[in-house]
């Protein structure tokens, strides 16, 4: 296979390229960067104070920290690695660090998995601050899978290269199939593929409609079939989702990674949880609590002592030894067990890497949003399967890649979109959409899915009273003097008269509508912004100042996030803030379709877009967007409402 062993030794030098610069970007702001700066660069939160300490699930320190000053930026969110520190000068050293796992962030707190045992006393002081890390594991991880697959040593791996970037066919058997009545037509035969599948299928599932549904119908029947089953996404959050759907399945699913990583709620189903959980735990904690005491024991011994005391010593070491030996033994009966009452194993494609799941080959792997994932990333599970389910949609948005290089090179090409592409006969799109009335779907249906989407009947009644007829609006702030700004520090763009305007609006929706209608059938808000700063400035307008108190009320209800935030995600009310507006036309990575696909597809019940068509129009693609609006009756100007 010379050509498909090219093209992977090129993704393996594009990997090499966006490892550099991801590093370079992390040097650069960290290395030989001031206190002040790397706060500026929101990669560092000093001084922080430690609010509270628990013992979590699985015997791991939880640590609650509150920082003061919240008007720095913020890099930190859960699953990254962190250090803490403090800058009290008798404590200044490489001895005073201690690393842990964020859980999640929230404003202005941070809870954290520590890898100590207990908090070190420079941690009670108030001169504590704490530093985020560089991942270079998980790309340790991914040029080893790519290594692995290139060098061919695995002959099933090999076969699923050569169909899935080859010219080898993937096959199907007939089996017949049981339709599942609780699934439409196009998600039964999605289902049918799976499991008449030999080698691969992929599940293409444009917004809202129910590609998870889907994935955990295939996973049962899989499961009945007695298949060994792996489970996996790019995100711990994506991972969590399904381990809560196939829990409330009441499949037996054991979640893998760090417990940090993973959500609250789903927190018993890790190896942690179910290890403390297990009947024979109690007798391995008695043997590590004889391992400490005896170690204690043995360390008392000072240097100047006899024959005897060394001998006594010695024995004492001995004991350890063979007290270990019981406890790595009742440890591993302990593990075997667990895996073997194990229905799904499920991981992040990183986390598939797990030492407690080496040498272990699955029946079925199910990777989803894997549209999502980098390629070598996605390689990880793969290597230890037999056959492989694809789940996304690569018209929504792609890996995040730092290198620019990279990227135009074709790393931000997944494994997803290469065999969609190269084998259309594996594909099932799901065609059924179940989230929003066709107005509101009918532009992405044009524009991405070739007009094969369909809204399901109950998207009919998905309105809110008195805006039946128009579910879609477009506020064109052309000619109103609203222009977009960069911010000093952190060069993103922001429009603080587009966002005062969106404040006022959303006002004005949730009045018209009905503020007892919203908290009586408790709808929920998004607002989109397609930059950090903007999102940031209307943040503090709704949820900080005095000038909108119904919407400060509203707080629980609403969300406010860049599009990449809401993937994945929806909301009864979408507003889109498109903050572009400038005399040169400028509008920057809203060039990006299919981030745009995903900011117009997460509107339950109503959609509006608040922009400058002068600005934004000038793009092709959003020039047949104003369009559709003003087919549909929805483009509205701003005057109607300033003046």
């Amino acid at each position: 296979m010379p050509n498909i062993k090219e093209e992977l030794k090129n993704g393996l030098k594009l990997l090499k390229l966006e490892w550099q610069e991801d590093l370079a970007q992390y040097k650069k702001k960290f290395l030989n960067t001031s206190l002040a700066d790397k706060k500026k660069e929101g990669i560092t939160w000093h001084p922080i104070q430690l609010k509270k300490s628990k013992i979590r699930m699985g015997e791991r320190l939880l640590v609650e920290v509150e920082r003061f000053d919240s008007n720095q930026p913020s890099a930190f969110n859960s699953g990254k690695s962190v250090s803490f520190f403090t800058t009290q000068d008798s404590y200044q050293s490489a001895e005073h660090r201690v690393n842990g796992v964020i859980n999640f962030v929230k404003k202005n707190t941070m809870t954290v998995t520590l890898q100590v045992d207990e908090i070190p006393e420079w941690m009670e002081g108030n001169r504590l601050g704490v530093d985020l890390l560089f991942d270079e594991a998980s790309y340790r991880e991914m040029e080893f899978a790519l290594k692995k697959v290139i060098s061919g040593e695995n002959q099933r791996v090999e076969e699923l290269t050569e169909i899935f970037l080859g010219e080898k066919a993937p096959q199907f058997s007939e089996k017949p199939q049981l339709l599942n009545k609780s699934l439409n037509d196009s998600q039964n035969e999605a289902c049918f593929k799976i499991a008449n599948a030999k080698d691969v299928v992929i599940v293409h599932g444009p917004p809202g409609t129910g590609k998870t549904t889907t994935l955990i119908a295939a996973i049962e029947q899989a499961v009945i079939a007695g298949q060994s089953i792996l489970v996996c996404a790019p995100s711990n959050a994506a991972v969590d989702l399904l381990v809560e759907k196939l829990i409330d399945k009441g499949i037996e699913t054991l979640r893998l990674g760090h417990p940090a990583r993973v959500e609250e709620k789903i927190l018993n189903q890790t190896l942690d949880a179910k290890t403390a959980n297990h009947a024979s735990y109690r007798d391995l904690k008695k043997l590590r609590k004889e391992t400490d005491q005896y170690l204690k024991l043995a360390k008392q011994y000072k240097r100047n002592f006899g024959p005897e005391e060394r001998a006594q010593r010695k024995l004492m070491y001995a004991e350890v030894s063979r007290i270990r030996e019981a406890a790595k033994s009742l440890e591993e009966y302990i593990q075997y067990d667990i895996f073997q009452q194990t229905k799904v194993f499920a991981s992040t494609l990183v986390g598939a890497s797990a030492y407690s799941l080496k040498g272990m080959e699955f029946d079925v792997v199910f990777i989803d949003e894997a549209a999502q994932g980098l390629e070598a990333a996605t390689w990880i599970p793969i290597l230890k399967a037999k056959k492989v389910v694809f789940a996304g949609d690569h018209c929504q948005l792609p890996p995040t890649i730092k290198s620019y290089q990279a990227a135009q090179e074709g790393l931000a090409k997944t494994l997803f979109e290469k065999v969609i592409t190269r084998k259309p006969q594996a594909t099932q799109m799901l065609q059924v959409q179940y989230r929003m009335p066709e107005d509101i779907m009918g532009f992405s249906n044009d524009q991405f899915y070739k007009g094969e989407l369909q809204a399901a009947e109950n998207t009919k009644s998905h309105v809110f009273p008195g805006e039946e007829t128009n579910p879609i609006e477009w506020i064109d702030t052309a000619g109103a003097g609203f222009t977009d700004q960069k911010e000093e520090e952190s060069l993103s763009t922001f429009n603080p008269e587009e966002a005062a305007f969106t404040c006022r609006y959303l006002n004005e929706i949730i009045k018209r509508i009905g503020i007892a209608n919203f908290k009586q059938e408790g709808w929920t808000i998004g607002l989109i912004a397609p930059y950090g700063a903007q999102v940031r400035l209307l943040r503090s307008l709704i949820f900080e100042g005095y000038d909108y108190p119904n919407l400060k009320a509203f707080s629980d209800m609403i969300t406010i996030d860049t599009v990449d935030g809401f993937q994945g995600q929806e909301r009864d009310l979408m507003l889109i803030s498109l903050t572009r507006s400038n005399e040169r036309g400028e509008i920057g990575f809203l060039a990006d379709e299919r981030r745009m696909n995903v900011a117009l597809t997460r509107a339950k019940r109503k959609l509006v877009l608040i922009g400058d068509s002068s600005t934004l129009a000038q793009n092709n693609f959003f020039d047949k967007l104003l369009a559709y609006f003003e087919k549909k009756g929805g483009y509205k100007s701003v005057w109607e409402y300033i003046t």
